[in-house]
C-alpha cells in the first residue's frame, strides 16, 4: 500500500517535508535523553506519521479531524519537547489543502493563537514563539495559493476526461452512422446482383458470370471502404457516388435521370452530400417500389441544392437511423434537410455556399 496516493500536483514532496520532523528529534539528541524519552518520542513520530499521511488520503474537511489530532499532538508535547511545535506547523501547513481558503485561513490563524498562547502561559521560550507563529503564517499561507492550484488543475483534468469521453461517444456513432450508410447501400446491391445473377443462371451463363464478378468487386469496394471509414477519411467524391447511384437503380429496375452542375464545394459538404446521395438511393431500391428516380443538384439562391425524388409508394414511414444520421451532417454543416413523402418521396438538401464558392459555381 502507498504511504500517499498517487497525485500529479504532490508526486514525491510529501516525502521531502518530513525534513522538517528533525527539529521534535533536537531536544533528545542534544539533551542526551534516556530511554523512556526516546521511547516517548518514537511514540509520538509514530502518531504524527500515522496522521500525516492520512491526511494525504482524505483531501476534504474529514481531514480537519486529522489537523486537529495533529495539533493536539504538538500542544501535548510542547511542555516536554519544545520541538513538538513542529506538529502545529504542520497542521498549519496541511490545513489549506482540507479546506476552503478562508476557513484555512481562520484555521491557521487558530493554530498561530494556541502556539503563542502555550509559549506565553507555559514559558516556552522566544524559539517556540517564533517558529510556532511565523512558519505556520508563512508557510499557510503558501499552501493556500498551492491548494487553489491544485484545485484547479482537479477541475481542468475532470472537465478534460469529460471532453475525451464525448470525443469517444461522439467519434462511435460517427463510425456507427459510416457504417450503416457503406454497408446497408452496398448489401443492398449485393443482394440485387445476386438475385439477378441467381435468375440469369439457367438461360444467360455468361451475363450472370459478369453479375457475380460485379458483386466480388462491389464486396472489395466495401471493404476498403469499410477501412475507410473507420479511419475517418472518405475515399471518392461526389460525381462518383451520382455515377454508382444511377448503376444501382438500373440494377434494381429503377430508371435514372440526374442533372448535375458542377460546384465548388469544401471535402466536408462533398462527403455529407455523397453520402446523402447513397442513403437515398438505397431507401428507394430497398423499399420505394419506384420505377424512376430524379436526382438533381444545383446551386439555388446561395445555396446548394441536393434533391432525389422518386415515385414510389411514398407514405408516412417513420425516419430511419440513415436519415437521421443524414440530417445530423446536414445540420452540422448549417444545412437544412427536408422529407416530402406525400407522392413518392422527396429529399430536399441545401447546404450554404461561400461567396468563393458561389463564383465559382457562376
Amino acid at each position: 500500500m502507498r504511504l500517499v496516493p498517487t497525485d500529479k500536483d504532490f508526486g514525491w514532496t510529501p516525502y521531502v517535508w518530513l525534513v522538517w520532523l528533525g527539529i521534535f528529534l533536537l531536544q533528545p539528541v542534544l539533551g542526551r535523553a534516556g530511554w523512556k524519552e526516546w521511547l516517548v518520542t518514537a511514540l509520538g513520530v509514530s502518531v504524527f506519521l500515522a496522521l500525516y499521511f492520512g491526511s494525504y488520503w482524505v483531501r476534504d474537511r474529514r481531514g480537519l479531524w486529522i489537523i486537529a489530532a495533529m495539533a493536539v499532538l504538538g500542544v501535548g508535547f510542547a511542555p516536554f519537547n519544545v520541538g513538538g511545535v513542529i506538529f502545529i506547523v504542520y497542521a498549519a501547513t496541511l490545513v489549506p489543502f482540507a479546506a476552503d481558503s478562508w476557513l484555512a485561513a481562520k484555521v491557521i490563524a487558530a493554530l498561530v493563537i494556541v502556539a503563542g498562547l502555550e509559549a506565553v502561559l507555559l514559558h516556552l521560550g522566544a524559539w517556540f514563539g517564533v517558529i510556532g507563529t511565523v512558519l505556520p503564517i508563512a508557510l499557510g499561507s503558501v499552501n493556500v495559493h498551492f491548494a487553489q492550484r491544485n484545485r484547479a488543475n482537479r477541475q481542468l483534468r475532470m472537465a478534460q476526461d469529460e471532453i475525451e469521453h464525448l470525443a469517444r461517444v461522439a467519434e462511435r456513432e460517427r463510425i456507427a452512422r459510416d457504417l450503416h450508410d457503406v454497408l446497408g447501400h452496398t448489401l443492398s446491391v449485393v443482394i440485387l446482383k445476386s438475385e439477378l445473377a441467381s435468375k440469369l443462371m439457367a438461360h444467360d451463363p455468361e451475363r450472370a458470370g459478369n453479375e457475380i464478378r460485379e458483386v466480388e468487386q462491389i464486396a472489395r469496394e466495401a471493404l476498403a471502404e469499410v477501412r475507410n471509414a473507420i479511419g475517418g477519411y472518405r475515399a471518392g467524391g461526389l460525381e462518383e457516388e451520382l455515377v454508382r447511384a444511377a448503376s444501382t437503380l438500373k440494377t434494381a429496375g429503377v430508371a435514372p435521370e440526374c442533372q448535375a452542375v458542377h460546384m465548388s464545394l469544401s471535402p466536408a459538404q462533398e462527403t455529407v452530400l455523397a453520402l446523402a446521395v447513397r442513403e437515398a438511393v438505397t431507401n428507394v431500391v430497398r423499399h420505394a417500389h419506384a420505377k424512376e428516380c430524379r436526382l438533381r443538384l444545383e446551386p439555388v439562391d446561395g445555396n446548394c441544392l441536393l434533391e432525389i425524388q422518386d415515385d414510389g409508394r411514398g407514405g408516412a414511414q417513420a425516419e430511419g437511423n440513415g436519415v437521421r444520421g443524414m440530417r445530423e451532417r446536414v445540420e452540422a454543416l448549417g444545412g437544412s434537410l427536408r422529407r416530402e413523402t406525400s407522392a413518392g418521396t422527396r429529399l430536399t438538401i441545401l447546404l450554404p455556399l461561400s461567396a468563393e464558392q458561389r463564383n465559382g459555381a457562376a
